[in-house]
């Protein structure tokens, strides 16, 4: 079970890397006012729901602790940014709040992940 779930987290990552690098991939063109939300970006947040529902689950089904208030304020992030992600995916140009927002929230998402305890 331990390796599962040690593969979920690594796809869970992926999933990051793929939402954050698609971020940081248009901040010149957010400068502009000419950033979009790549397909990388989609694709990582779904990445990252999957795998974490998965990594909650087998967490649970292993007999660990899971701080269900962590989860719940990660998925709510992270369904924000979905949804952003998902409505304004074929704009050529997408204001530059929706964009921050989007790059903020997947910052607090691995903050939370990271630093609460």
């Amino acid at each position: 079970m331990d390796v599962l779930i040690h593969v979920f987290v690594a796809l869970h990552i992926i999933g990051i890397a793929a939402l954050l690098g698609g971020f940081l991939t248009q901040m010149k063109a957010m400068g502009a006012g000419a950033a979009r939300f790549v397909p990388a970006m989609l694709h990582g947040a779904l990445t990252m729901l999957v795998t974490g529902v998965a990594l909650v689950g087998l967490n649970q089904a292993d007999g660990g602790q899971v701080n269900n208030v962590k989860i719940g304020v990660k998925l709510l992030f992270l369904v924000v940014v979905l949804a952003l992600v998902y409505i304004k995916r074929d704009e050529e140009k997408v204001d530059k709040g929706a964009f921050a927002a989007v790059g903020g929230l997947t910052l607090a998402n691995i903050f939370i992940a990271t630093l609460w305890t």
